[in-house]
């Protein structure tokens, strides 16, 4: 095999996996061998954070190196104005000399658009070819829907899931559709564990009779002081109407999910090795944003808070004995931004002065400053849903509509379950540090959400309980062509 200087690149992306889902992070029944096999290997960032938490925006942020207040796109829309072909991360990198390929849930709009990539294959390729069959089993026939919490069980055996066929997809390209004397990038994107929550057996069954941790439920989700617009989003999907038997076997059916995962990762690895290439081959691994699975009496996701927005991410360079990288954890602020310079740097390229992003290996070798700040947002502006920041240690969250804020140490409490602003006149320079931050941030990088140079204002909105029980529910979507769009 003729080797190359520059290493195979491997981005592995799971969709709504929170930070302490693995086994690393979370309980320790939980099984990711592969995972843990990673962070020995390589480098697991514990404080990474999507900073727009939606689907979208944060594959848009891993394709540009910007954060959604400077690309624009803050909320799940087309990718077509806002991806720009020339400077995509597969652009980039295709242009140091790499095959590039997508497999899995990529979620552009329109979906076929494949923003640089030489090789795309996408969901909605799955369930085309799962329907031309004509088996009577087919996927996603139990009518649990894209942002359902509600748990449920695979209508296909897991050889026919969805996540397999990814993996399948992956293994083929090591083994056969890859030119072996180029270097490749290959984003692996799995779909799961976002909603529904279906996993095949084993894997539906073998975490109900494990002591699954009760979700978080803070003083302030329950009292006046829960922000509107939180308080709005779980009232619409029913989030607090779920009894604490439900919300434990949807933690249960999530975890299998993650393990699912996990185990067909390990397909991928497996071949790597075989093509003696495991070594040579760079590996980053994170999630596009979190799930509240519960926490706060919330569900899926959009907002700043922990469950939300911050995810596991893990980054293992090619082995060498030179590579001091291994088994490490860095506590230092790390967003999906970051993964475009890395990878770039990695491929032998120099990343345009322009990207928001930083260069990781870079940052681990002391020669690239770690970010002071991360701000986060969800929400086209000028009428974002909130705007935060966080600086490791403290996090800011403000809400237009009212408005209202929060406030959390999350040294001292890393659950948030303590609204600091409660009892605002004690914490009064530490609330108006942040917002000069995240003022400044946005004036300089961000696209419309400030009014006057200020953070903006919004009246209340008219709606009562009843009407966001009854109006715009968003479950509802099962077995639609073009599935890959839909979440």
């Amino acid at each position: 095999m003729k080797k190359s200087k520059q290493p195979h690149i491997l981005l592995i992306t799971t969709d709504q996996q929170r930070y302490d889902a693995t086994g690393v992070t979370g309980p320790d029944f939980l099984r990711t061998p592969h995972f843990q096999n990673l962070c020995a290997q390589g480098v697991r960032f514990n404080r990474a954070y999507a900073d727009c938490p939606l689907c979208v925006p944060s594959r848009t942020t891993i394709m540009t190196g910007q954060p959604a207040y400077s690309h624009g796109l803050a909320d799940n829309g087309e990718t077509r104005d806002t991806i720009h072909r020339a400077t995509s991360l597969p652009t980039v990198i295709g242009n140091l000399g790499y095959q590039t390929a997508a497999i899995g849930k990529m979620h552009f709009g329109p979906q076929r658009l494949r923003h640089g990539f030489q090789e795309m294959i996408l969901p909605d390729d799955y369930y085309r070819e799962m329907g031309k069959t004509g088996d009577q089993l087919q996927p996603m026939r139990h009518g649990l829907g894209q942002n359902e919490l509600h748990p449920g069980m695979s209508t296909v055996p897991e050889a026919k899931t969805l996540t397999s066929w990814i993996a399948e997809q992956s293994v083929d390209y090591i083994n056969y559709r890859r030119d072996p004397d180029l270097p490749f990038f290959l984003w692996t994107s799995f779909s799961k564990p976002h909603p529904p929550l279906d996993p095949p057996e084993p894997y539906y069954s073998m975490y109900l009779n494990s002591p699954i941790p009760d979700p978080v439920i803070s003083d302030w989700c329950q009292s006046d002081d829960c922000p509107i617009p939180f308080r709005r989003y779980r009232e619409r999907r029913g989030s607090d109407l779920m009894s604490p038997e439900i919300v434990r076997a949807a933690r249960a059916a999530y975890y299998g999910l993650i393990t699912q995962i996990d185990y067909n990762m390990g397909r991928i690895f497996g071949a790597l090795q075989v093509a003696g290439i495991l070594k040579d081959t760079l590996i980053l691994y994170a999630s596009d944003h979190g799930e509240y699975l519960g926490d706060h009496i919330g569900a899926a996701k959009s907002f700043f808070h922990e469950p939300s927005a911050r995810v596991p991410f893990v980054l293992r360079l090619p082995q060498s004995d030179e590579n001091p990288y291994v088994n490490q954890v860095d506590e230092r602020l790390v967003t999906l931004a970051d993964i475009y310079p890395t990878l770039v740097r990695a491929a032998g390229g120099e990343p345009a002065k322009t990207i928001h992003g930083r260069d990781l290996t870079g940052m681990l070798q002391g020669e690239v400053a770690p970010r002071e700040a991360i701000v986060g947002l969800q929400g086209l502006g000028p009428n974002p849903e909130h705007l935060s920041i966080t600086d490791g240690r403290w996090k800011y969250m403000y809400y237009p509509e009212g408005p209202s804020e929060q406030l959390f140490d999350l040294s001292a409490d890393p659950e948030e379950r303590n609204d600091l602003c409660r009892d605002k006149q004690a914490h009064t320079k530490t609330i108006e540090r942040l917002q000069i931050m995240l003022i400044m941030e946005l004036k300089q990088h961000g696209k419309g959400y400030l009014k006057n140079g200020e953070l903006p204002v919004r009246e209340l909105q008219n709606d009562d309980l009843d009407f966001r029980r009854s109006h715009d529910f968003p479950g509802f979507s099962t077995e639609y062509k073009d599935m890959d769009t839909r979440h």
